[in-house]
């Protein structure tokens, strides 16, 4: 009797829970991939254009087999231009890129500035976990930026968290769904920034005025060299303060990579109005707000400089969607 009287509404309470459980394991935690990275071949250094991997291999192979008689010869231009970097424990310096890492105390906080300067755009790279683009596919920062060789990295703006936003990377349009009133970073070939709202223009238009990346978490922090947040704002789905992960552009080829700790006793976090002063008291005349909270990472030299949390009690790393980093 009591089966004939409820029976149904109990069918349909047990079909909506499988439904919910269903819909938050497909959100959060189903990986989805959608698509591989394109693979472009290795480059040709001295024509810079791009060759299959089994020319590049037999390429590779001939220069082993000529490496004995190489050594006893005088170095060439192209050797005498690249010397080996110089690395410390919060330094590198290459021909081509020089880091200095900063640690800071500011707002009960610590702070940690990478101050990057280049002589090429071409080694500021973003990455995917495990180089696929797709839902819920994700990877410890440092494992993305070890597996992509980056001599240092920050967490990006985890894009598989979401349906929507821009994703173009390293030159791909991998998404090109407008989010209503999404502020986006766009980084141009040349090394550049500008900041963008979806829907005003989309992601092939940028990518055919030269755009190499688009990040879209957001909010854009200094603009102009002005502050582009006021003190009440915050984003939605972060608390007042926060760990923080920010990038900026001080001028050509110059820029900082930025991660605040929080959630803990020895670091309260930084709100957005906080991190926006910060970034624009290091000389920023760009900066703009990644991906926060437990994902805020900065990896250099090989290790995780910053103490990533999720809930202020373990010290450890969230697995997120892409990094930014700076590498060959």
């Amino acid at each position: 009797m009591f089966f004939k009287k409820y029976g149904w509404s109990i069918l349909y309470g047990i079909l909506l829970l499988g439904f919910t459980v269903y819909v938050l394991l497909d959100t959060f935690v189903i990986a989805r991939p959608y698509s591989a990275i394109p693979y472009e071949g290795k480059k040709d250094l001295a024509s810079g254009m791009s060759m299959p991997e089994s020319a590049a291999s037999m390429q590779e192979r001939e220069v082993l087999a000529d490496t004995a008689e190489a050594s006893t010869e005088a170095p060439t231009d192209e050797e005498e231009r690249f010397s080996p970097p110089a690395i410390s424990d919060d330094t590198y310096s290459d021909d081509n890129i020089t880091i200095r890492l900063i640690e800071y105390r500011e707002y009960d906080t610590s702070i940690y500035v990478a101050d990057i300067q280049l002589s090429s755009a071409q080694y500021l790279k973003t990455a995917l976990a495990g180089n696929i683009y797709g839902k819920n596919v994700t990877a410890e920062t440092s494992k993305t930026a070890g597996e992509n060789g980056a001599i240092l990295a920050i967490n990006g703006d985890h894009y598989g968290a979401r349906e929507a936003g821009y994703v173009l990377r390293n030159g791909v349009v991998y998404r090109d769904v407008a989010a209503r009133n999404q502020e986006d970073l766009v980084i141009y070939g040349d090394g550049s920034f500008s900041i963008v709202t979806e829907g005003e223009v989309s992601a092939e238009t940028l990518l055919e005025n030269g755009a190499e990346q688009i990040l879209a978490f957001g909010p854009a922090l200094v603009a102009e060299s002005r502050i582009a947040v006021t003190e009440g704002e915050e984003v939605g789905r972060a608390k007042a303060s926060n760990p923080r992960t920010a990038i900026g552009r001080i001028d050509a080829l110059h820029y900082l990579f930025v991660v605040s700790d929080g959630r803990t006793e020895e670091s309260k976090g930084l709100t957005l109005y906080e991190l926006a002063a910060f970034m624009q008291s290091l000389g920023a005349a760009t900066a703009y707000n990644l991906d926060g909270g437990g994902s805020s990472t900065m990896y250099f030299n090989g290790k995780v400089v910053n103490n990533p949390t999720t809930n202020g009690r373990s010290i450890q790393e969230r697995s997120v969607s892409d990094i930014v980093y700076i590498g060959y």
